[in-house]
């Protein structure tokens, strides 16, 4: 009879601490210390997996621990259904008192004012039970806290594809000028016409950044671009001020200092997305995965939420 090559008995911890060490970057007091275990019993288990696997998947580094190809050929392969396990069980758990219980929700910088903070409020006073551990990040950071399993949901703007994500709405990107400036008479203006303007735009690495060259480029001009912020609230107080143009979402609510023109043309657009980290999430976390999606339904007759 043919044995069995299979590693026996690899317990699940030490695969989970072996991830936590590759996504702390080596550092086993980090990894240790965000699994809330002492840093001895993880690093007891992890060589008990060396052994067991009879591979190395660590070597020295510095003060910090290198992993090595197969360690990380691992990780990459495990990551995912160790999440899927851990929904599983959780869900499970969850049967009982589906009430109560933690859900970790991301959402963008951009999107801290409006109808996100009014959804979580209305999902709070819905479900009191359910704890909800906030997180405003850029959305390349919200990606990376989905795919490590610190994050169960987000709202990403646009849509990543590395994660298990459904449409809510589309966003509209207007012109927003000064209330006194010239465009501000008109219904529609194009992006042609900004050439000259100063505008105020969101960091490099954003994406409404990125757009916004990329429309500006193909209407034959480099933009401008005088002041830098994160926030479109505070991105709208300074083109209030006269300070710039800017392309940015619509208001949720009317600012009398500006006045938001149409763009002309198709694509003038950004997709707002709900994301998971896993396929199938447990009970308590589909309880707000499912308000999002009938609350957001109003979204795209509004032109999305602020974001």
């Amino acid at each position: 009879m043919e044995q069995s090559s299979e590693p026996r008995g690899v317990p699940l911890a030490a695969l989970r601490e072996l991830v936590a060490l590759a996504d702390e970057d080596g550092h086993l007091t980090d990894a240790a210390a965000s699994l809330g275990i002492p840093q001895s019993t993880m690093s007891r288990r992890i060589h008990s997996l060396e052994s067991r696997l009879g591979v190395p998947l660590t070597v020295p580094r510095g003060r910090a621990i290198g992993l090595t190809d197969a360690a990380r050929d691992l990780v990459a392969a495990v990551r995912t259904p160790l999440r899927e396990i851990h929904t599983a069980l959780a869900d499970t758990a969850e049967v009982a008192d589906p009430e109560h219980g933690t859900i970790r929700f991301g959402f963008p910088l951009t999107m801290g004012a409006g109808e996100v903070p009014d959804l979580l409020a209305a999902f709070n006073r819905a479900h009191p039970g359910i704890r909800l551990d906030l997180k405003q990040a850029h959305g390349a950071e919200l990606v990376a806290d989905l795919q490590r399993g610190a994050l169960d949901l987000a709202i990403i703007i646009p849509a990543p594809p590395e994660v298990p994500h459904e449409i809510l709405a589309s966003q509209s990107v207007v012109a927003a000028v000064p209330a006194d400036h010239p465009l501000a008479e008109r219904k529609q203006t194009t992006v042609a016409e900004l050439a000259g303007e100063e505008f105020i735009s969101t960091p490099a690495s954003y994406n409404l950044r990125t757009l916004t060259d990329r429309w500006c480029a193909a209407a034959g001009f480099v933009p401008q671009v005088k002041i830098e912020v994160t926030e479109f609230s505070t991105i709208r107080e300074f083109v209030g001020r006269g300070m710039g143009v800017a392309l940015i979402p619509r208001a949720g609510r009317p600012v009398d200092t500006i006045t938001e023109v149409e763009l002309r043309g198709p694509g003038y657009v950004r997709e707002i997305a709900l994301c998971s980290a896993v396929r199938r999430p447990g009970r308590v976390v589909t309880r707000l995965r499912d308000f999002v999606r009938e609350q957001s339904a109003g979204w795209a007759r509004q032109d999305g939420p602020e974001g």
